[in-house]
């Protein structure tokens, strides 16, 4: 206020007049009239801070609107699903747009903006004060550009209301966030899976890639280089299969978020008692997810809003040789050798009188040549049979008969 106090005192104590006082100090002839004017009726109060408030807001949020925030804020919250302004603001606008203006009104209530949402959250105190994060320049992401270029898929684990625990199959697309098949059993195996990503490819077609982790039912390549059945009929299909590192659960990002979004959903509903009633849950909430709720990675647009507006990616890997491996195995007990084929583990037989002999095990599909390591010579060949545990040898039962 010291500019205040210079031209109250220029005029009242110097005797200057106001047309000089506010040529020299760049100020309206009015401003000097009415400083000097609260000064002869206020005196020293005059030099007191006055509010810049306006007298009235015709643009504020009436409190009709503001409660209609809070009680949009309160439901969302119960079902477990998203309630932040952005949110509210989209679900605010799409009702906004379906309501249809009466013909005697001139216009209809405007629907508050994001910030203006937020500060009366705030005020209320629906938003707890989180510590500061790290900027989201220092983020590193990756989204493909079409539908169905990536898919990610990973299973995550739910229990029912007696505490058995299952599990949940979730497969979102990248680009997008469809939520392209949420599926709960007992236990995933390879072959479940496999059903489940058949499913999946009914629905939408086939993907160009598929990212996973390294998950026993997803891959072969840690436990000494096989393959499981997924792994089989993506090569079949040429979809390039890509798996996370261990340990790094980020490469996956999208799915693990998405198991957080579903879990925190479920967590609001009734327990479900049995597999059927909580599959009834996910088909829910799928639909809710996919045609509903605004996704702000999405620009707050739905994923099947996003997974419809570009063509979809098609499969570009390249034609896949036979699958070859090596492996080493002893002839056990019962003069046999194990070998998994498309998560199914088949018995060969070798013969009892080479119990304990290494061999060397030559894989190329379903071609298989069984060579003892010591001498080199050829035990067995022959194509597997997928459909049998027990390959045998074809021999007579018992001992070789002498010459």
């Amino acid at each position: 206020m010291a500019k205040t106090r210079l031209v109250i005192t220029a005029v009242v104590l110097e005797g200057r007049s106001k047309s000089e006082v506010s040529r020299d100090y760049g100020v309206s002839r009015y401003w000097v009239h009415q400083l000097v004017k609260r000064y002869q009726a206020e005196g020293e109060a005059a030099f007191d801070p006055r509010s810049r408030r306006p007298h009235s807001s015709p643009r504020a949020v009436g409190g009709e609107m503001e409660d209609r925030i809070l009680r949009l804020r309160k439901e969302l919250s119960k079902q477990g699903l998203d309630a932040g302004a952005d949110t509210i603001h989209t679900h605010l606008t799409r009702a906004a747009r379906r309501t249809p203006r009466s013909k005697t009104s001139t216009s209809a209530t405007p629907v508050p903006s994001v910030s203006t949402i937020w500060r009366i959250l705030t005020r209320r105190g629906f938003v707890t004060p989180q510590p500061q994060k790290r900027p989201k320049s220092s983020w590193h992401r990756f989204t493909a550009d079409q539908p169905n270029q990536r898919w990610q898929a990973d299973i995550t684990h739910w229990q029912l209301a007696d505490g058995t625990e299952v599990e949940i199959l979730n497969i979102e697309d990248d680009h997008s966030r469809l939520d392209l098949l949420s599926q709960a059993i007992r236990s995933f195996t390879a072959p479940t899976v496999l059903t489940g990503f058949r499913t999946a490819f009914k629905r939408y077609g086939i993907p160009a890639r598929v990212l996973t982790d390294n998950g026993a039912v997803f891959t072969g390549k840690p436990r000494r280089s096989g393959q499981v059945a997924l792994e089989s009929e993506l090569i079949a299909l040429r979809v390039k299969f890509d798996h996370s590192r261990p340990y790094h659960p980020q490469t996956c990002g999208k799915v693990e978020r998405f198991h957080q979004t579903q879990k925190k959903w479920l967590a609001a509903q009734p327990p479900a008692t049995d597999l059927q009633q909580l599959q009834h849950q996910l088909n829910r909430f799928r639909r809710y997810y996919n045609t509903t709720r605004p996704h702000r990675a999405l620009d707050r647009k739905t994923p099947a809003e996003v997974y419809t507006a570009r063509p979809k990616a098609q499969p570009t890997g390249p034609e896949i040789d036979p699958h070859y491996r090596v492996r080493t195995d002893k002839v056990d007990s019962g003069g046999s050798i194990t070998l998994r084929h498309d998560s199914r583990m088949h018995h060969i037989g070798i013969g009892r009188q080479l119990t304990g002999t290494r061999v060397y095990v030559l894989v190329a599909d379903l071609h298989i040549r069984v060579i003892a390591i010591e001498t080199g010579e050829l035990l067995r060949e022959l194509t597997l049979d997928p459909t049998r545990d027990y390959q045998p040898t074809g021999r007579p039962p018992g001992p070789p008969k002498r010459a």
